[in-house]
C-alpha cells in the first residue's frame, strides 16, 4: 500500500471501529432492556444477565458490520471530495481503482470477519443463548411469575397471581394450561406456592377450582357428520398441583434447534433421525444461503459507496445529494433483500433472488467505477466533462 492508501485506510479503519462499536452497542442496549427486568424484580443475578445479552453480540455485529462499511467508504469519500483533497489525488494520477484500493481493503476485512461470524460464531452464541432461555422456562420458572401480572412460562401456559406475601406465597392465582392440544385447563385458586420438583419448578394450588373444556364424541346413532360437542368440566380441589417445567405436556427434555443456531452442515444436510418438518427444511436451505451470501455485501456495499462517491459531477459546497443517493440505494437493498429472504424461505425456488442482491449491485457498482464500458462514450465522457469543467 501506497502512502497514500494508508493515510485513507487509517480514517476507515478507525472510523469503522468506532461506529461499528457504537452501534453495536446501541442495539445491544435496546435489545438487552426485554430482560433488565429479569435482575430488577425476579432475582436474575447480574452475571447471568451480562452472559446472556452477550450472546446477542455476534449476531448483531453479523447484520451491522456491512451496513457500517458502507457507511463509513460513503461519508469519508465525500469528505475527501469536499476537502478537496480527492482533486489533488486525480491530478497526481491515481485512477479510480487506485482511489478505491483502501476502501476494497477494508471491505475485504470485514466481509471475512462476517463469514466467521456467520458460518462459526453466530450459530454457538445462538445455541448458546437458546439454551439459557431453556434452562430459565425450564428451571428457573418461579423468577417468571410476577404478581399482578400475566406471566408466560411457555407459548401454551399463562400464570396470574394477583399478590405475592413475603414469604413467597401467592394469592388469587389463575393458570391456563393449554399444553394439551384440543383441552384447554383454567385453574383457579386462592393460593399457592413455587417449589422444586423432579421435572423442574411446579405450583401447588390450595383451595380452588379446575375448569377444562373437552370435545365429546356424538353418542351412537347420530347421524353421519354430526359435529362434536363441547363440554365444561368443573372440579372443586383442596390441592392440586401444576409442573411449569414444561412447554407442552410430554414434552421430552431436549429441545428443538432452530435454523440460526445449527451449522451449515447441519442446514444442507439435516439428520433424517429428527423427522424435521417440510416447512423447516426450506427454511434451513434458506438460511444458508443467507449466511453464504450475507458477507459478500460488505464488498458489494463499499463497492456502491465508491460509485457514489468516485463518480459524477464535482461541486464546491458539499455532496449532499451523493450521501441521500448512496443512502437511498442501499436502505432499498436492504428492504428487498429481508423480502427476498422471507420469500426464499417459503418457495425455494427463489433462492437465486438472495444472489441476485447481493451479487448485482456491487457487479454495477464495479462497471460504473469502470468507466461503463459498453455505454455510449459520448454520453460518458460528456458528463465526465461536466464534472471536470464545473471543478
Amino acid at each position: 500500500m501506497s502512502r497514500l492508501d494508508r493515510y485513507i485506510f487509517r480514517q476507515l479503519g478507525v472510523a469503522l471501529l468506532a461506529v461499528t462499536v457504537g452501534l453495536a452497542a446501541l442495539v445491544w442496549l435496546t435489545q438487552s432492556l426485554r430482560f433488565i427486568e429479569l435482575v430488577l424484580d425476579r432475582g436474575l443475578s447480574f452475571t447471568v444477565f451480562i452472559e446472556l445479552t452477550g450472546l446477542l453480540l455476534p449476531s448483531f455485529l453479523a447484520i451491522i458490520l456491512p451496513i457500517t462499511t458502507f457507511v463509513v467508504s460513503l461519508f469519508i469519500y465525500v469528505r475527501l471530495a469536499s476537502d478537496r483533497e480527492l482533486v489533488v489525488m486525480r491530478a497526481a494520477g491515481l485512477s479510480q481503482w487506485q482511489l478505491a484500493r483502501p476502501v476494497l481493503a477494508i471491505a475485504g476485512l470485514a466481509m471475512l470477519v462476517c463469514y466467521v461470524l456467520n458460518l462459526w460464531v453466530v450459530p454457538r452464541s445462538q445455541a448458546a443463548f437458546r439454551a439459557w432461555q431453556y434452562e430459565i422456562r425450564n428451571e428457573l420458572a418461579a423468577i417468571l411469575v410476577q404478581e399482578g401480572v400475566f406471566s408466560s412460562v411457555g407459548e401454551d401456559l399463562t400464570v396470574y397471581a394477583r399478590y405475592r406475601d413475603p414469604d413467597g406465597t401467592l394469592r388469587g392465582i389463575l393458570v391456563h394450561d393449554a399444553r394439551e392440544a384440543g383441552a384447554p385447563v383454567t385453574i383457579l385458586a386462592e393460593s399457592g406456592h413455587i417449589s422444586p420438583g423432579p421435572n423442574g419448578p411446579r405450583v401447588t394450588l390450595e383451595n380452588g377450582q379446575r375448569q377444562q373444556v373437552e370435545k365429546v364424541s356424538p353418542p351412537p346413532g347420530s347421524p353421519p357428520g354430526t359435529a362434536p360437542t363441547l363440554r365444561l368440566s368443573v372440579l372443586s380441589f383442596s390441592e392440586n398441583s401444576v409442573d411449569l417445567a414444561r412447554a407442552r405436556s410430554g414434552e421430552a427434555d431436549s429441545r428443538y434447534r432452530n435454523a440460526q443456531e445449527r451449522t451449515l452442515d447441519e442446514l444442507l444436510r439435516p439428520d433424517p433421525a429428527e423427522h424435521i418438518p417440510e416447512r423447516d427444511l426450506k427454511r434451513f436451505v434458506a438460511e444458508a444461503h443467507q449466511r453464504l451470501s450475507g458477507p459478500l455485501t460488505a464488498m458489494t456495499y463499499a463497492l456502491v459507496a465508491l460509485a457514489t462517491a468516485l463518480t459524477g459531477q464535482f461541486r464546491r459546497h458539499g455532496g449532499s445529494l451523493r450521501l441521500f443517493t448512496g443512502i437511498a440505494v442501499v436502505v432499498a437493498l436492504l428492504a428487498f433483500g429481508l423480502t427476498a429472504s422471507n420469500l426464499a424461505a417459503r418457495t425455494p425456488r427463489l433462492i437465486p433472488l438472495i444472489w441476485l442482491n447481493t451479487l448485482l449491485p456491487g457487479l454495477v457498482s464495479a462497471w460504473i467505477l469502470s468507466g461503463a464500458p459498453g455505454w455510449p462514450q459520448r454520453w460518458w465522457f460528456g458528463r465526465r466533462g461536466t464534472g471536470a469543467a464545473a471543478s
